[in-house]
């Protein structure tokens, strides 16, 4: 008889170990077997336990080491030998995660599985640049959008955004995968309303020890991201609580070599 085990889809979050829940850890140290993306970070990495077999599938932009079809081939086939897999993804699993194709893959073969809901980028990232994403009286609202579609990569169309809903300059946006068209989004927001002194902040690594936040607006977001050569994974939050880091801003590790850029664009931002 053939035992069909399961799998597990696991947050990791962004980065820092100590957000993990602790239904998440409690998933990778009973693994039989973990399939990881790109985001997931090293401290995380670290706690799966000695000698559980390992597989890399991380993405992205440029390169893929799995593709998505791929990925879904050895979820089964490690299931099938009865395993207990564990599927880590950096974040939330449901949120840019693509946690959903994979659970109806499973759903469909009729493989066991649950899902852990991990913090999200935009919350870690948020919290420890110290930019809350509502605040009464400045944000009532959040939208998470993609940015890495805009330039059709995954279509044959590009991907038409509702921008004149976008340009809310009461709602948060959380950009992300949007560091290369970051100039495309800003003149598209800027052309359908959005004020230019919109505040804006790029947290490349955020909650890890690489943590760095820029901060600048939304006509000039863009240049100061490639000025400080940012590189992914890299968060961008425009509106007007971006502007709240300013006097919020917590978690300054001791490597970042941003403080003094950080301090001079204090003093231009308002909200």
């Amino acid at each position: 008889m053939i035992m069909t085990g399961k799998v597990t889809l696991v947050g990791a979050g962004p980065g820092d170990p100590g957000l993990l829940t602790l239904n998440a850890l409690k998933a990778i140290e009973s693994a039989d077997a973990v399939v990881y993306d790109r985001l997931v970070s090293d401290a995380v990495l670290a706690l799966i336990p000695r000698g559980c077999p390992r597989f890399f599938a991380g993405k992205s932009c440029k390169e893929k080491a799995m593709t998505q079809e791929e990925i879904h081939e050895l979820l089964l086939a490690l299931a099938q030998e009865g395993k207990h897999v564990v599927r880590l993804k950096g974040g939330d699993p449901l949120l840019f995660g693509r946690g959903g194709e994979e659970a109806l893959e499973l759903a469909k073969q009729h493989i066991p599985f649950e899902i852990v809901p991990g913090i999200t980028s935009a919350q870690g990232c948020a919290a420890y640049a110290g930019i809350p994403l509502t605040h009464r009286g400045l944000a009532s609202g959040v939208h998470f959008l993609t940015g890495h579609r805009i330039t059709a990569e995954e279509f044959d169309e590009p991907l038409q955004l509702n921008w004149h809903s976008l340009a809310d300059p009461d709602t948060t946006l959380v950009v992300y995968m949007g560091l290369a068209n970051l100039s495309i989004i800003a003149e598209k927001l800027i052309a359908h309303g959005l004020p230019k002194g919109t505040p804006a902040a790029a947290i490349a690594d955020g909650t890890t020890p690489r943590q760095q936040v820029i901060l600048s607006n939304l006509a000039e977001i863009a240049e100061a991201v490639a000025r400080a050569k940012l590189e992914p994974p890299t968060l961008v939050i425009i509106g007007k609580v971006a502007a709240l880091a300013a006097e919020l801003r917590w978690f300054m590790p001791q490597d970042a070599e941003n403080t003094a850029d950080y301090q001079e664009v204090v003093t231009k931002l308002s909200y």
